[in-house]
């Protein structure tokens, strides 16, 4: 059987200049998760306009749709680990099965995100802390969001198959107009625009769930009709459970290191709570900030499990050592920029944000300290993208719990009685500095001996 090319809009990453590679992969995938940035705030700010309680209940809802989103992501990458080692292998009859089957996983995932959500809305927001008169607000709202758990994962392994090709052009793409279009829904439907009617909240999570469903269309469109990456020739249960396999062999893992970040995030909250409420707000400003400069390093450790994968399954070895030392000089170079430029204006952004004085002292501290550590935190993340990208994605999540479990939090809790927040935040910058030298060590030595094992059995 004659196999197919990767479609059109794919890219072959085994050729070519390394940094141009990545820098395709890399920038599309930046568009892409600004676009997602400015959707949730816009989001945020309509839904704000209706009131206090309104907003306070949608807040209750951010850690679902993390822990959601969190399983959505591990799916992906599973999925882009699995068919960016085929496409360098050049199977692209096994792409095709791969894909088809990763969207079956992704249905069957949607329908339990469902089943298990509207079955406990009440139990589990009432845990969460909503009382009798957020409640009301959040049943409203998530029995409606929960629907778009399906036309919410199946877009995200499309795309990471899509990405998988070398393509994260159309994937920036469709997560750019999907944003836009959520984001001209929002005002129309939650306040009753040009003769619709008034649907507040609700008007929110339809126009989340219709978004989604554009995205799904126009994914399953690209993979399928542009791209010739779906057949439905494969649909052998054998098959679909063997194609399962290695994806969960990667998302699993993914899901569970990434699943304990924000349990890690309410400890140091805790800690930082232990001095009043204002060193909180000032933590939060800083953790904000952080977020947004950090989108440059998660756009690098995404683009790096395509390249990786392409070019191991295609047994390009030194060219993933030479991928991923480019990656470990962006790291270096961005971080060490980032830090020399927010250690100048700390003053003026904390400013922007509040004019607590002690909020503002608390988030320039925050961010004179732990932005020196964004360096070591890039080549972590580009290490546990290497990682996943060959098949091996335990290591990654030993990294990831090193950081988070094993040096951040008791780090926090004993530095904080000695240092105060200096000492929380010297433990994460400690622990963004050990994960960095550990994952570059370790996928040194890793890498090394899973490349002499390959050949060997080459030569068998």
């Amino acid at each position: 059987m004659t196999q197919k090319k990767p479609g059109k809009g794919g890219r072959n990453l085994t050729q070519g200049p390394v940094g141009g590679s990545i820098r395709s992969l890399m920038i599309p995938m930046l568009v892409g998760m600004v676009a997602l940035l400015s959707y949730n705030i816009a989001d945020t700010y309509f839904v704000g306009q209706l009131g206090t309680m309104e907003l306070a209940a949608i807040s209750f809802t951010f850690p679902v749709s993390f822990i959601v989103g969190t399983v959505t992501m591990g799916l992906g990458i599973g999925t882009a680990s699995v068919c960016s080692r085929l496409f360098g292998a050049k199977k692209f009859a096994d792409v095709e099965r791969v894909a088809i089957h990763a969207m079956l996983l992704g249905i069957t995932t949607g329908l339990v995100v469902v089943t298990i959500g509207l079955s406990t809305i009440d139990p589990l927001f009432t845990l969460l802390g909503a009382d009798d008169t957020t409640l009301p607000v959040i049943r409203r709202y998530m029995k409606i969001y929960y629907w778009g758990g399906i036309f919410l994962v199946v877009p995200m392994i499309s795309n990471s198959v899509l990405r998988a090709s070398g393509n994260a052009k159309t994937p920036a793409m469709i997560m750019t107009f999907s944003a836009v279009f959520n984001v001209i829904l929002d005002p129309i439907l939650i306040f009753g625009l040009f003769g619709f009617p008034r649907l507040e909240v609700e008007g929110a999570a339809i126009a989340t769930v219709v978004s989604n469903i554009g995205t799904l269309v126009a994914s399953i469109l690209a993979v399928t009709y542009k791209e010739h990456l779906i057949t439905f020739r494969h649909l052998w249960l054998s098959k679909v459970i063997d194609s399962w396999r290695r994806i969960l062999h990667v998302g699993l893992p993914s899901t569970a290191s990434s699943l304990i970040a924000p349990i890690t995030t309410a400890f140091i909250t805790y800690q930082v709570a232990q001095f009043g409420q204002e060193a909180v707000a000032g933590f939060g400003v800083a953790s904000r900030v952080e977020g947004l400069v950090l989108m440059a390093i998660m756009a690098l450790s995404a683009a790096v499990t395509p390249f990786v994968g392409q070019n191991f399954g295609g047994q390009q070895y030194d060219r993933v050592k030479q991928g991923v030392r480019w990656c470990y000089r962006f790291s270096l170079v961005y971080g060490l920029i980032v830090a020399a430029i927010l250690a100048l204006i700390s003053s003026y952004i904390a400013g922007v944000f509040t004019d607590d004085p002690i909020a503002i002292a608390t988030a320039q501290l925050h961010l004179k300290i732990v932005p020196i550590s964004y360096l070591g935190l890039g080549m972590a993340m580009t290490a546990n993208s290497s990682f996943n990208a060959i098949g091996k994605p335990m290591p990654a999540m030993f990294v990831s719990l090193t950081r988070t479990i094993l040096v951040y939090a008791p780090l926090a809790f004993l530095l904080a009685k000695q240092f105060g927040l200096v000492g929380v935040f010297a433990a994460a910058c400690t622990a963004n500095l050990v994960a960095g030298g550990l994952g570059r060590i370790w996928f040194r030595l890793a890498y090394a001996q899973t490349v002499a094992e390959d050949k060997a059995v080459l030569k068998t």
